[in-house]
């Protein structure tokens, strides 16, 4: 792996040229961090961190829309992440802290089986991009118990990288897109990035010669003139994706717009719950109606991060006021989120 590693930045040294390669995953992130792939790479060869947190941009609306839920008597699971990220005025670790009834649990599936046990109302938080939603059209598809809902949190990746292109803040060049949603989508999704903006992009895998082989491949393209989306993570995604999958989130969601945190309204970017299936959809079920809220907390820099605008450690409260465990800012919260992964892995 060494020799390899060796072979491919020498190849990267080659073909070096300014640009700002983006990726939208958190373990790309961790990869990235933890074997000090940025430090093993040119100067002008800079890799910027995107929205790639499914639970860092869970905004603060819906966390409050949860809490609304608890209030209501409601038991409310949820992934352990998604605990202290924070609403517009607490969390849910602070509402289960003051009695409600919030449970962490490893999945969708498991959720529904608090909901066949007990006699109360269970509500499950579907946060995730379009990874974890088939997971979530399954269980509706196969007709879960009255007593039991979710709260849809799904977004999707493509929109927020259009949005991205086409704000201005970020110059991105090219792109890194991740493996795990591209065994889902594939990667037709991806190409008018190519084809219409002429962005050169590769799919990567986790380890970091998927990452160093994903780098190579947009410089070899940039070199050559020739944009377009390389699948380097052959091994698990192909052209068209998982096409049972992708079938289930049709027949179950809805694709409409709503805000991200760090971001305003990004138009159809948002997997909701059907009206066929609105027994099972929490907002519906519980006329959940919860007003809008200031995003960041005071000093976090949340937003610009995600945005790929700013880094952890341009950050006041970075390893300060804001650390893993006294997290101000979502980024913080989640092993996926930038500033989670930057403070464990690098100096300072």
């Amino acid at each position: 792996m060494k020799e390899m590693s060796k072979k491919l930045i020498d190849k990267i040294n080659d073909l070096a040229t300014p640009v700002k390669i983006m990726h939208v995953c958190g373990s790309h992130e961790h990869t990235i961090m933890e074997n000090g792939i940025r430090s093993l790479l040119p100067e002008e060869v800079e890799i910027i961190a995107g929205p790639g947190c499914p639970v860092c941009v869970v905004p603060s609306r819906e966390i409050d829309e949860a809490l609304e839920l608890i209030d209501k008597g409601v038991t409310i699971t949820t992934f352990g992440d998604m605990l202290r990220v924070p609403g517009s005025e607490r969390s849910l670790a602070d509402a289960k802290a003051e009695g409600g009834d919030v449970r962490v649990v490893y999945g969708i599936n498991k959720a529904i089986e608090i909901a066949e046990k007990v006699d109360n109302d269970v509500a499950f938080i579907s946060a995730g991009f379009e990874t974890t939603a088939p997971t979530t059209a399954a269980e509706l598809l196969s007709t879960p118990p009255e007593n039991f809902s979710v709260l849809s949190c799904h977004r999707m990746i493509p929109p927020a990288i259009d949005f991205l292109i086409n704000s201005g803040e970020t110059t991105l060049n090219a792109l890194i897109q991740p493996g795990h949603v591209c065994t889902i989508i594939g990667t037709k999704p991806f190409e008018y990035f190519s084809t219409d903006y002429g962005i050169p992009q590769a799919v990567a895998g986790f380890n970091p010669l998927d990452i160093l082989m994903s780098v190579y491949m947009i410089l070899r393209q940039i070199h050559n003139e020739t944009p377009k989306i390389e699948n380097e993570y052959k091994r698990a995604v192909k052209e068209e994706g998982n096409v049972i999958a992708t079938d289930m989130i049709d027949q179950v969601f809805d694709v409409t717009s709503r805000e991200w945190r760090g971001f305003p309204k990004i138009p159809n970017s948002i997997l909701e719950v059907k009206k066929e299936f609105a027994d099972f959809n929490a907002r519906e079920k519980y006329d959940i109606e919860v007003q809008d809220v200031n995003e960041a907390p005071k000093g976090c820099i949340c937003g610009p991060i995600l945005r790929g605008l700013a880094r952890p450690e341009d950050c006041k409260l970075f390893r300060k006021a804001c650390n893993p465990l006294h997290p101000i800012g979502a980024c913080m919260v989640s092993k996926e989120g930038t500033c989670n992964i930057a403070h464990r892995y690098s100096r300072g």
